[in-house]
């Protein structure tokens, strides 16, 4: 395989890794570091990439189980912190700096979710996945899924709700 084929192969789905790693690592240099990975594993196994289906799903699969690593490894207490992902100058500084205190907000409410939830959320709701292609990377049942995600947007709107709603009655 050459390396232009090996690219169109993984073209499609580069930014549905990066937006993965971002997700769970939080930290946007630590990211592009854990998709730069991602690559490198998927460049030395292109001679066996045919015997795989989904070689996206794989690529998924790869990412979330990387990331985990990382985060169970000892440099996770050393990831740095950065949400710089909006910037508008034509809007006024108090919108954005609520709109960067609701993000935040979502952010840390999601955050806080139990680890299968936050992935099935970031794949259906950020990167747009069906949920049979979310059961083939999680290896679970389409109804397990729709569960989960019902119970985490649940959670996340009755948290939203009761910071809004504080102090009315």
């Amino acid at each position: 395989m050459s390396e232009l084929e090996f690219l169109k192969i993984i073209s499609p789905f580069k930014d549905r890794v990066f937006r993965l790693s971002k997700r769970l690592l939080i930290s946007e240099d630590e990211a592009r570091d854990a998709s730069q990975e991602i690559f490198i594993k998927l460049w030395q196994l292109k001679k066996k990439l045919h015997k795989y289906n989904n070689i996206e799903a794989l690529s998924i699969t790869m990412t979330k189980n990387y990331c985990y690593d990382i985060l169970k490894s000892k440099r996770s207490a050393n990831l740095k912190i950065t949400h710089n992902n909006y910037t508008d100058h034509s809007i006024s500084l108090q919108n954005t700096l609520e709109v960067r205190n609701s993000y935040d907000l979502v952010q840390d409410l999601i955050s806080k979710l139990p680890k299968k939830q936050r992935i099935i959320l970031q794949l259906r709701e950020v990167e747009g996945y069906s949920y049979a292609e979310i059961a083939e990377v999680l290896q679970i049942n389409q109804t397990a899924i729709r569960v989960s995600l019902s119970r985490a947007r649940k959670q996340l709107r009755k948290e939203l709700k009761k910071l809004h709603d504080y102090g009315l009655e």
